[in-house]
């Protein structure tokens, strides 16, 4: 495996050092401009707006029933909110504009504190204007640790992403046509915790709790792992009942979480995190390996499980969501702000997409549920372009064609004509969010929103 890289005619950068995880979040966290190196050496320097000077932002870490209290200090041009992403967390500390919070304005600062119940993988990242504000860097991993965490030798968080830059350093353009009403934003080079092909130094014979983040805009990534064998142990931040053996290659669509547990079995001086491009593999982050073969330990036992709500799948109240929009013929007509319009009156107003038929968060929600009700909603996906549609606020299985249930997730991703279908517990009360986390998508109209009414 060759260290390749994208991006035009650059050259590939060197090693760079890890990011180390802080041990406790800080009691601030500020949100404004800074410049950073992400370009090789010779080429100039990033401006990006991030959360404490840091790209990614500074890593939050706490221990799970821990209270985290925060003040974000917003030093920006725009204004701007916090969504925790995954966390099942109290309604007005979810950090969605006009609907749990009024966008924390320029030279304003709004206290986040919320109790931190389930263990796992999360992240928190900006949800105003959220296309350019991730883009530009405003994210960052947060870690809950197991009371009785599993028996590992290191701990690494990569947070993989794709930035598009010009070759001067700056971020290429927002909002272009083509982003919203295609694929989404796409960059042209790949980061794992804001770095070209980052340096992790391992030994052979050592056990890695490897978790894996995707902040990418829009990019789905097909990723693989060489000289390290393992198991899958946590989706979107929640354990698996039984872990799952490490396939050669795994999908991380945008906004999704992975937990592995690997074994160092290489022979070889280096291992490698692949990203799977059309032209073949490229690697996103390396790992240099040094010490003594070891011979390869028993499977992991699973994580400990976070508090659960059962799912009354014969009683659910059911629900469809119909995701239209898009080129290629995909957007007709769609109702915004209850008025009829056809496609190129949407199109002036940047509006591409429509979930059952409205473009943009509806007045109503798509669901009034009682506290405790289950439902399950089938989706269908009528466009050319794949979606990851996240929901605020629970976890939520996927219905299996047998009738069984999946495991827990936050995001799921549909690809092109197809149909899933999902069910969760509305145990958490509140207005949540439920939109495509393919950024452009969401800013272009595929948001909606459900209410749990206590």
């Amino acid at each position: 495996m060759h260290r390749r890289h994208f991006l035009g005619t650059l050259a590939a950068s060197g090693v760079l050092p890890r990011t180390a995880l802080s041990q406790q979040a800080p009691d601030v966290l500020t949100a404004a401009t800074h410049r950073q190196q992400i370009l090789p050496a010779g080429y100039p320097e990033t401006t990006l707006w991030s959360f404490d000077a840091a790209f990614p932002g500074r890593p939050l870490r706490a221990r799970q029933g821990d209270r985290l209290a925060l003040d974000v200090v917003n030093d920006l041009p725009q204004p701007t909110a916090v969504h925790w992403h995954g966390l099942r967390l109290d309604n007005a500390m979810d950090g969605v504009p006009y609907l749990t919070q009024a966008p924390i304005q320029p030279g304003e600062t709004f206290t986040y504190e919320f109790d931190l119940p389930d263990a796992g993988t999360y992240w928190y990242h900006s949800h105003a204007q959220s296309m350019e504000q991730v883009e530009r860097g405003l994210y960052g991993p947060l870690i809950i640790d197991e009371i009785n965490p599993p028996d590992v030798d290191q701990d690494l968080t990569l947070v993989l992403d794709d930035i598009r830059l010009n070759q001067d350093g700056t971020i290429g353009e927002f909002g272009n046509f083509h982003d919203l009403s295609h694929a989404g934003r796409i960059g042209n080079l790949w980061l794992a915790n804001g770095q070209i092909d980052p340096a992790y130094p391992i030994k052979r014979g050592e056990r890695i709790r490897l978790r894996l983040i995707s902040a990418a805009n829009s990019r789905i990534f097909t990723l693989g792992l060489a000289g390290l064998e393992g198991w899958i142990v946590a989706l979107d931040g929640m354990p698996l009942a039984d872990p799952q053996e490490l396939p050669d290659q795994i999908t991380l669509a945008p906004a999704q979480r992975m937990d592995l547990i690997v074994d160092v079995t290489t022979d070889d001086d280096e291992a490698f995190l692949i990203t799977f491009e059309r032209d073949g593999g490229y690697a996103i982050a390396h790992f240099p390996v040094s010490g003594a073969p070891s011979p390869k330990r028993a499977k992991p036992d699973a994580l400990p499980a976070n508090p659960d709500f059962p799912i009354d799948l014969q009683n659910a109240r059911a629900a469809t969501l119909l995701i239209e929009g898009g080129a290629m013929g995909g957007m007709r007509a769609a109702s915004v702000d209850g008025e009829q319009l056809g496609a190129r009156d949407l199109a002036q107003r940047g509006l591409f997409w429509a979930l059952n038929g409205t473009a943009g968060r509806p007045e109503d929600p798509l669901l009034d549920l009682k506290l405790g009700e289950s439902v399950r909603i089938g989706m269908a996906n009528d466009t050319a372009f794949p979606h990851a549609m996240h929901l605020h606020g629970v976890h939520f299985a996927e219905v299996l064609p047998d009738g069984s249930l999946g495991p827990l997730r936050d995001t799921i991703l549909l690809n092109p004509q197809e149909t899933r279908e999902i069910a969760f517990q509305a145990h958490n009360p509140g207005d949540w969010l439920f939109h495509c986390h393919m950024l452009a998508h969401h800013q272009a109209g595929m948001g909606t929103w459900i209410r749990v009414s206590a």
